[in-house]
């Protein structure tokens, strides 16, 4: 294949560009969480890769309770047990299905991109990666925002930094970003420390909050007493809770990065690539630990906050808005624990960014670039991290870094991937034959779904941001593409037996190809083909092989290229092709052809009928139409130097 010289890049493209050559090729990039960890004992036990997912599950702690409250107001634990039913028997059986389909960390998007093909492929992964970005840059600027919350709400720091939330979050995203620039490898000792620290402390503020629940008896039975005067019987209860249920959905995150770090998992040392059951396994317990833990936290948590905590706190301007848990360190554990509390939470919630961000650089460079839908430099993790970095400032000050605000984008964005991996293990069940867990999980897709659309109709600024997002990305990948389109974008070239022999026999005289469009394959119309490219092109002799191009999935944009060689009634013989885009094939071949031989080949098209503007949009769409400039233009950007061009005629 030809490539082209550039001039040597400069210091700062050089560095910004750093690692490109890797990405793209089935490698995450170095900040991903789902780097492949070779199987067997390269990875890290279960249990310690769990902190690395925990940093973004647990950390909802830090603002869960307080959101549930708003929610449900005394009905918070009642909704809170809703919440974890649904996780154990909803979320938690849906992602160790995922794990076991999906044991490399591609998680339910690639489930479905499986399932589907063609440019209705790419529009729905491309829809699910708007959701994907919206959950993941949510993350990043919630976990922030309530960082700073803890921060600000500090009583040491609180009349210093009054009124600096919007600041203190931009620099704590910028922080993030920086270090990413810097050159960010995930340490799963640090997601260890982090996680024990925090749970610990937390285990502390729950038994204290419960002890003060037992000694003041009043408490609970104050609270029972209003909840039974407002909502009447435990029937009413659970009704309500159902319909709040989906702003509760932020304590579904946590599973979608469960899946993606499951290349860090050891498995067992006879696990291979295709087979990774240890993996698959030691994921399983992860998964099911962490949901379990959470559940156990969730619950209490919301308990012991509704009944301790004053219900104007944790409205907009209170101590205990977005800080629950931490209001009740400072409250009944004093200012010297709530400091420690308060700093260990806001480096989980930081560390959650920081594993949302690790997940945004392995998503779109997986995906964007393979498809031809993202700039070159887009494989590159620097150039992304400032484009994340200034979304997220972007969102963070549209929603003036508030907890509260940003609840429904988040949970959009959750809950439209938890529907997306229902459905995909629902089809992969089917598929499967295995009819009773088709219809758990179709139930448990109907569930979510229901969820999905109440969350979307009560809070409908999550799916504002989500389309936003969704639409962004499909605008500059289909710019970026057509900016592509005349890109040279075949892999590789691999001719068999026949093929070669047809190339080696007219490198010793003049490499002729003819480009045909296979109709009926009879002999008169390869006859009537050779007589038309020798009148249109004054040329003697019948010294030609016709090159055939079948387009396979024109929204393919990068594929390998294989070329099959036959003889054709006795005397034509006709090289066959499959590509995403006949024109990049013809261009392939002939590079190919030149590089193998030394000789520069020739290939001979004619004029295609029709609008030449509509030709293009065919060639854009579904890889045929205006083919013989297209191929001359795919050729000119591969090899610039002219001498070098293996040459087109059009007659």
């Amino acid at each position: 294949m030809a490539t082209t010289e550039h001039p040597p890049p400069g210091r700062l493209r050089a560095w910004m560009l750093e690692g490109l050559a890797d990405m793209g090729k089935g490698h995450a990039p170095q900040a991903a969480p789902d780097t492949e960890a070779a199987p067997g004992h390269q990875g890290q036990r279960w249990y310690r890769v769990m902190c690395l997912t925990g940093v973004d599950y647990f950390s909802t702690l830090g603002y869960q309770p307080g959101i549930a409250a708003l929610a449900a107001g005394l009905l918070s634990p009642v909704a809170t047990i809703v919440l974890v039913v649904v996780t154990l028997a909803g979320a938690l059986p849906v992602y160790r299905r995922v794990a076991e389909e999906s044991p490399h960390g591609e998680g339910s998007i690639a489930m479905l991109e499986r399932l589907l093909s063609f440019w209705k492929g790419k529009l729905f992964v491309l829809t699910l990666l708007g959701f994907a970005a919206t959950d993941f840059l949510i993350t990043i600027t919630l976990s922030a925002a309530d960082a700073s919350t803890h921060l600000v709400e500090n009583p040491h720091l609180t009349s210093t930094l009054h009124d600096r939330q919007l600041v203190i979050t931009l620099v704590l995203v910028a922080l993030l970003g920086a270090v990413f620039l810097k050159g960010f490898l995930e340490a799963i000792g640090v997601a260890v420390a982090l996680v024990v620290v925090y749970l610990g402390l937390n285990v502390v503020v729950v038994a204290v909050g419960l002890w003060h629940v037992v000694t003041e008896g009043h408490v609970v039975t104050d609270w029972a007493d209003a909840l039974t005067a407002e909502h009447g019987n435990v029937f009413v209860m659970i009704g309500v809770s159902l319909l709040v249920f989906p702003k509760l959905a932020l304590g579904l995150s946590g599973f979608e990065t469960g899946v993606a770090v499951m290349p860090h998992v050891q498995g067992d040392p006879d696990d291979t690539a295709e087979h990774p059951r240890g993996r698959i396994r030691d994921t399983k317990k992860l998964l099911t630990t962490a949901a379990l833990i959470m559940s156990v936290f969730l619950i209490a948590t919301s308990f012991i906050t509704t009944v301790l905590i004053p219900e104007k706190e944790f409205e907009s301007g209170g101590q205990a808005n977005g800080r629950a848990l931490a209001y009740l360190a400072h409250e009944y554990l004093g200012n010297a624990f709530g400091t420690v509390y308060d700093v260990s939470t806001i480096a989980i919630l930081w560390f959650a960014g920081a594993s949302a961000m690790a997940g945004l650089l392995n998503l779109m460079p997986r995906y964007l670039p393979r498809y031809g839908m993202a700039p070159h430099w887009a494989r590159a993790v620097r150039p992304m991290v400032i484009v994340f970095t200034l979304v997220a400032f972007l969102v963070t000050w549209i929603f003036d870094a508030d907890v509260d605000a940003q609840g429904g984008a988040y949970a959009t964005g959750v809950l439209v991937l938890m529907s997306s991996a229902a459905i995909a293990v629902t089809i992969a069940a089917r598929r499967a034959g295995q009819r009773g867990w088709t219809v758990g999980f179709a139930a448990i897709s109907a569930v979510l779904l229901y969820v999905t659309v109440v969350n979307v109709i009560e809070r409908p600024d999550g799916v504002k941001i989500g389309a936003c997002f969704i639409a962004g990305i499909i605008l500059v990948s289909l710019l970026s593409r057509l900016a592509r389109a005349f890109e040279l974008r075949v892999t590789s070239v691999t001719l068999d037996s026949m093929a070669e022999r047809f190339i080696r026999d007219m490198a010793s005289r003049k490499i002729r190809f003819i480009a045909n469009e296979p109709d009926q394959r009879d002999k008169a119309e390869y006859r009537d083909k050779i007589e038309q490219i020798r009148q249109d092109n004054d040329i003697p002799g019948e010294d030609f092989v016709f090159v055939e191009v079948t387009v396979v999935d024109p929204s393919e944009f990068e594929s390998g290229l294989t070329v099959r060689g036959e003889v054709l009634h006795g005397r034509y013989r006709v090289l066959t092709l499959e590509s995403s885009s006949i024109s990049n094939a013809l261009a392939a071949l002939l590079l190919h052809t030149r590089d193998a031989t030394g000789c520069l080949p020739h290939i001979y098209f004619e004029w295609t009928e029709g609008n030449p503007f509509a030709n293009f949009l065919r060639f854009f769409l579904f890889g045929q139409g205006e083919v013989a400039p297209v191929t001359r233009e795919v050729l000119r950007e591969a090899e610039p130097d002219r001498d070098r061009r293996p040459r087109v005629h059009t007659g």
